[in-house]
């Protein structure tokens, strides 16, 4: 739902069913910043209309874009000239953003399923019912795919045939998706926790207390676990033994998940800023003011720091400073987060569609 500011006060729905009401700093309540001056206005390579909102994050593999839509069905669209391949129909919204191994193609629906589709064909391998929707994204390890859903477990299933490993019930809805290092689940959870859990059985191993729901998806890098809250936090945990290693407070929640380049953590916040910070200390080392919330995930490639942002934009930046390389403007708001590959990003709007970029601003 679209947040509501008042008094200090932002309200707005999640899709793990909840009403929440949180405090904001000044600049999470500050008016809608004017657009930025474009440095290079661009046009797409190309764009796909889907028949509804793009909120899920494209995945790219062997020359085909696998991306999900709120019109339930999951898109398979060739990367060159962004012609359809093929579609595969839900029973419902397709938030969660699609992982490709092994030519499958994992992904979960709002229909509480997880899917496991053939990625040439987008035949049905197999399907797994958990007890909740499944915003969360699948990630793939060893053979198991492991994932969350709204009723509160983290799942680990049996990639070739979907047979459940094990799970593990956490406090509250796992929006959250996981990712797999050493051996080790990392989740969070709407309970304010971090977890980690055996990949191999589901062991707790250790958890973390936040001060707020994490829907954010954790990011292992150089033995630290990266994450953000609700609380308005950037946590940089121990991998090995979960100790807090610094926190970093942004002016709004974070549903953003840090990206990890070259020392430095990147995380967008719903204070309306993408923020570098120093992955060794958290200190800041620049931010960039959107002209809204920013729910994507920014992506590193090539020096350049992609993402988008309620405003309706996808930003370029140079990651070294911060500085706008390229911005392109679609017709609603950026969810979806993007993947970069061999030159081209690839992103979801509201506008229903997706959007192939140029990363080097160049219009074709």
């Amino acid at each position: 739902s679209s947040p509501v500011v008042l008094d200090g006060v932002v309200y707005f729905g999640s899709w793990d069913h909840k009403l929440y009401a949180l405090a904001v700093s000044d600049a999470s309540t500050s008016a809608t910043r004017p657009a930025p001056t474009p440095v290079s206005t661009i046009r797409p390579i190309w764009s796909y209309e889907t028949g509804s909102n793009v909120l899920s994050s494209p995945a790219v593999s062997d020359g085909i874009v696998y991306v999900g839509s709120n019109d339930n069905r999951v898109y398979a669209v060739d990367a060159v000239d962004g012609s359809s391949l093929w579609t595969y129909e839900t029973e419902d919204f397709v938030l969660s953003s699609p992982t490709v191994s092994d030519g499958m193609v994992y992904i979960g629906s709002r229909d509480s399923s997880v899917y496991a589709l053939d990625a040439a064909t987008g035949e049905v391998i197999w399907t797994y019912q958990t007890g909740g929707p499944v915003h969360s994204t699948p990630f793939v390890w060893d053979g198991v795919v492991y994932i969350g859903s709204v009723d509160g477990k983290v799942y680990a299933l049996g990639a070739s045939d979907g047979a459940l490993r094990w799970d593990y019930q956490t406090g509250d809805s796992v929006v959250s998706s996981p990712a797999v290092s050493n051996g080790v689940v990392y989740v969070g959870s709407v309970d304010g926790k971090v977890y980690a859990l055996g990949a191999s059985d589901g062991a707790l191993l250790g958890e973390y207390q936040t001060g707020g729901p994490v829907v954010s998806s954790p990011t292992v890098s150089d033995g630290v676990v990266y994450v953000g809250s609700f609380d308005g936090k950037v946590y940089a945990l121990g991998a090995s033994d979960g100790i807090l290693r610094w926190d970093y407070q942004t002016g709004g929640t974070v549903f953003s998940s840090p990206a990890v380049s070259n020392g430095v953590v990147y995380v967008g916040s719903y204070d309306h800023f993408l923020h570098a910070l120093d992955a060794s200390d958290g200190s800041l080392v620049w931010s960039y003011e959107t002209g809204h919330d920013v729910y994507s995930s920014p992506a590193v490639s090539n020096g350049v720091v992609f993402f988008g942002s309620w405003d309706d934009y996808v930003y370029a930046l140079d990651a070294s400073d911060g500085s706008l390389v390229w911005i392109y403007k679609t017709g609603g708001r950026v969810r979806s987060s993007p993947v970069v590959l061999d030159g081209v990003v690839y992103i979801g709007s509201e506008d229903h569609f997706l959007y192939a970029l140029d990363a080097a601003g160049e219009t074709p």
